[in-house]
């Protein structure tokens, strides 16, 4: 088994198509992809109103420890979005402001961890976005070797190196460098599908119920349709 490692030249999705993705959005992306890739409802964005997409450098380390994030910074570049996860959880304010100026001089577009982050009005100021499990003033030690650059788990979703994470107020989702193109192609559809559907609820022209064709469904699934004098007749509550 490797032992700690960083690994350096790691292929990366194309920059374009992830700033594509991020004008879509999480929701839109997730929806595209089948409702895969989300990252669970413990990482938040300390901010709001950012919506970021970059290339992913990960980091692994341990609990308490952020040796692992200095050395990560050296292996970023413009476009990347930097990705923490420990080896087990850990709230500890591992990431601050001196962190994010390091980053945001290299171009790293923010920040995804499953750790605790602090100076969270300084990020704010500053304009760096950040998505963490937790806002925590705890500080940590810098004594023990992880990884940069391997597989990691962000709220039961596997980011690689490389991948396009996107992320804003609705959270997380990360999209398989390979897969970028195509995923865009298909929320490119799905954009274009709603607003179509937007211009129809809007209109009045349609109610959801028939351009979706779902009434047929409720049918099926035993939906009744009754006045209120038909439904107290029955009695027992409509039983």
């Amino acid at each position: 088994m490797t032992g700690p490692v960083v690994i350096t030249d790691i292929a990366r999705a194309d920059l374009a198509t992830a700033d594509a993705l991020a004008v879509h959005g999480v929701a839109t992306v997730h929806e595209a992809m089948g409702r895969t890739g989300l990252v669970g409802p413990g990482i938040r964005p300390v901010q709001i109103g950012a919506r970021v997409a970059g290339t992913a450098v990960t980091v692994l380390s341990w609990p308490g420890d952020n040796l692992m994030i200095h050395a990560a910074i050296e292996q970023c570049r413009d476009g990347d979005l930097l990705v923490v996860a420990t080896t087990s959880p850990s709230s500890d304010g591992a990431f601050g402001d001196l962190f994010a100026t390091a980053l945001k001089t290299r171009g790293v577009r923010g920040l995804v961890t499953t750790t605790g982050v602090r100076d969270t009005a300084d990020l704010r100021e500053m304009g760096f976005p950040v998505w963490s499990s937790a806002v925590h003033a705890q500080g940590t030690v810098k004594a023990t070797p992880g990884s940069v650059n391997v597989p990691v788990v962000v709220g039961g979703a596997t980011v690689r190196p490389g991948d396009v994470v996107v992320a804003d107020d609705d959270g997380v989702v990360v999209v398989a460098r390979e897969r970028a193109a195509t995923v865009l192609a298909a929320a490119d559809a799905r954009v274009a599908k709603e607003a179509a559907d937007r211009e129809a609820y809007g209109s009045g022209a349609e109610l959801s119920l028939d351009r979706k064709g779902l009434r047929p469904l409720l049918a099926d699934l035993g939906v009744e349709y009754l006045t209120q004098a038909e439904y107290e007749a029955r009695g027992d509550g409509g039983s």
